[in-house]
């Protein structure tokens, strides 16, 4: 997505991954507890905080066979505008976000606003590509870490170095997969931060502006502490 390449190919997350870690070896942040990663995962001791943000070790069913069926399939069926747009809304944020009054005061809604947005960017052909897309969420789909790599994770990063903050009505990335994260990384008792905030989906920087700036600013500030 974006103005990087879009290749044909078999996208995965690792290879995201790598991409990032070789971004930070060309800008020279090379040092150990350097650097502070939300939403994805690199070399532990390169890394000072991990805030694993509304994701998943690996997507598991838990909606049901055929309400999964049908969400997997309606991500690739082409459908108006005004329905695309209801369901991206629907899958991103919680109903009553969706009604505020705009947090930025040019639109009726949040849910105007975020309408607008897509729509803006979809009409950046070079930048927001039918096979960029296809190809992300065919990563995201097969992307998975075991509970031995997490067990890992956890015991090298240190567990107090790591947070998982999820929404309760994520209906992108539901949140039995956050409780799963935080059991496997070790679990609250020996030091991972769990956050989960009650009725709210899965753009939680969006939803939650203060609060999540607090949580990640905070976790900074404990972390370069130490």
């Amino acid at each position: 997505m974006g103005e990087s390449d879009k290749p044909l190919a078999r996208y995965s997350t690792s290879e995201m991954a790598k991409d990032t870690l070789e971004l930070l070896n060309h800008l020279g942040w090379t040092s150990e507890r350097q650097v502070h990663v939300i939403g994805a995962m690199l070399e532990p001791t390169r890394i000072a905080s991990l805030s694993l943000i509304s994701t998943a070790a690996r997507l598991v069913n838990t909606v049901g066979f055929v309400e999964n069926l049908r969400n997997r399939i309606n991500l690739f069926i082409p459908k108006a505008i005004d329905a695309q747009l209801d369901e991206i809304k629907t899958r991103l944020f919680s109903e009553s976000w969706l009604a505020e009054p705009d947090a930025d005061g040019n639109f009726p809604t949040n849910g105007d606003r975020f309408a607008a947005q897509e729509v803006k960017k979809r009409l950046d052909t070079e930048g927001f590509t039918r096979k960029g897309f296809i190809c992300q969420a065919i990563a995201a789909g097969w992307h998975h870490k075991s509970a031995k790599q997490l067990e890992q994770l956890g015991a090298n990063l240190g567990r107090e170095r790591i947070q998982v903050v999820h929404g309760t009505v994520d209906n992108m990335i539901t949140v039995p997969h956050a409780e799963t994260l935080v059991k496997e990384l070790g679990g609250e008792d020996l030091g991972v931060k769990r956050v989960i905030f009650q009725g709210r989906g899965h753009v939680l920087l969006m939803e939650e502006r203060a609060a999540f700036a607090k949580l990640i600013t905070d976790m900074i500030e404990r972390t370069e502490a130490t």
